[in-house]
């Protein structure tokens, strides 16, 4: 199992679902994403993927949804996807563009751009969550002081990752599961929904802020764990 990072987090987010799986005896790594365009790191994700010896399942929050439907098309071991409040793209599709298509998002607006030197030493845009936003579009239910550093270790996106379409959608052949923020500030949960329903997934909802694996690893650790049982036989539990 593989797991991806959101935009404006890390591999931290992670931290509660990896003990839980581990508990569960599923292998698991959490991948480091460069957040720098979705073409690269859809190709960075593969390039772990090819890396795993045997089939293996891509698990992503928000921004890596769009990473694992992206990178899933191109390993050739990819056994399932599991979303996790997060972006189920289609092809020619942006993350920019279902945030854009459902009301309720409270991102675009506590979006902040900074300039930082691009491949080509030319100056390039990436984008940070405000600070004092982050807390209520990111993580609301997520406790004051554990919100605050999260929004101070927050990763930045470049904004055309953000804006750059998906070459493909791994869910129209691979098996998918999601998981439902109800309370998401960040991907409203009616566009939650629809990515499920138009991907076919096995979609469970939950009561949580985008923040949903922090403040919920079990329930998540539980879906993936469900897409585990439902790919492989107990003995041949995937990475």
């Amino acid at each position: 199992m593989l797991l991806v990072h959101d935009a404006f987090a890390d591999g931290s987010m992670w931290a509660g679902v990896i003990t839980e799986l581990q508990a569960a005896g599923i292998g698991v790594i959490a991948v480091a994403s460069p957040l720098r365009s979705l073409t690269s790191d859809a190709a960075y994700l593969a390039s772990a993927a090819a890396e795993i010896d045997g089939p293996i399942l891509l698990a992503g929050h928000g921004y890596g949804g769009a990473v694992i439907t992206a990178a899933g098309s191109a390993a050739g071991n990819l056994a399932g996807l599991v979303y996790v409040a997060a972006f189920a793209l289609d092809e020619g599709e942006s993350a920019l563009d279902i945030t854009g298509r459902f009301p309720g998002s409270q991102l675009l607006p506590a979006l902040r751009p900074a300039t930082f030197p691009g491949v080509d030493g030319g100056p390039a845009i990436e984008l940070y969550i405000d600070q004092e936003a982050y807390p209520r579009v990111f993580a609301a239910d997520v406790p004051d002081r554990c919100a605050a550093a999260a929004a101070a270790a927050q990763r930045p996106i470049t904004a055309a990752a953000f804006e750059e379409q998906s070459p493909a959608a791994a869910w129209k052949t691979a098996p998918s599961w999601y998981i439902v923020a109800t309370a998401d500030q960040v991907i409203p949960s009616e566009g939650q929904q629809f990515m499920a329903q138009r991907a076919g997934a096995h979609a469970i909802e939950i009561a949580a802020s985008h923040a949903i694996t922090l403040t919920h690893p079990a329930a998540v650790a539980g879906q993936i764990a469900a897409a585990s049982r439902a790919s492989y036989p107990p003995a041949d539990k995937p990475i």
